[in-house]
């Protein structure tokens, strides 16, 4: 066993495990998935500590303790397409491929998603795209499930029109320094939001509140 296997084998039965992650699926394909392999190369060393990784300004690869919850907490299945917005360098994508029928990975930075596209060719069921990441991806939705890999505050519309009927989305609120991972289920145009668990993320840049004006 390589020394990141080991290591990959260690994050799970030291930070998945503990945190109430039951589902096989997702401890399959965090097992399966060399996270060293989708980190900037000064981070590779770093790939497996239980902390977020800063990977561009005001961006992270969620901990795995958190990305574990939050993909246990949306439970995708076998036959579902999947928005993952703000994949970064693919790893979240990666993962998400393991278990969905198909991932769509949005990258913004242009930068990340080049390396991304590149890291992601030999997984066939993951199609990596470069846009705004509040403009989500129109041409392929609907989508049975959303995930937003960083903090929020607030969710675009046009986000959250992408969803399926009886589709969910994960996301981390955030107030101050404090999180929430949240669960929606879009039932016609409302969404029913459950609290799932806490953690911590930077808040995306175009998913913070908008200040409101006074007069």
């Amino acid at each position: 066993m390589s020394d990141f296997a080991a290591r990959r084998v260690m994050m799970v039965d030291n930070q998945v495990r503990p945190s109430d992650v039951t589902k096989y699926p997702v401890i399959a394909a965090m097992l399966d998935v060399p996270r060293e392999s989708f980190v900037p190369d000064h981070l590779i060393e770093a790939a497996y500590m239980g902390e977020n990784l800063v990977v561009a300004p005001g961006r992270v690869l969620l901990e795995p303790r958190t990305f574990a919850k939050l993909l246990d907490a949306v439970n995708i299945q076998k036959d579902e397409l999947v928005l993952d917005v703000g994949s970064a360098l693919g790893y979240s994508a990666a993962v998400i491929g393991r278990m969905a029928q198909a991932v769509v990975a949005l990258e913004e930075d242009e930068t990340m998603a080049a390396v991304a596209a590149q890291r992601l060719a030999a997984v066939d069921n993951v199609a990596p795209v470069t846009g705004a990441l509040s403009a989500g991806v129109m041409a392929q939705a609907p989508f049975d499930v959303i995930l937003i890999e960083g903090g929020v505050q607030e969710i675009p519309a046009a986000l959250l029109a992408q969803l399926k009927e009886g589709g969910r989305i994960g996301a981390l609120f955030m107030e101050a320094a404090v999180g929430v991972v949240r669960v929606g289920v879009k039932a016609g145009d409302a969404i029913a939001w459950r609290d799932a668990f806490n953690a911590a993320a930077p808040v995306l840049a175009d998913f913070a509140r908008k200040p409101e004006f006074a007069l």
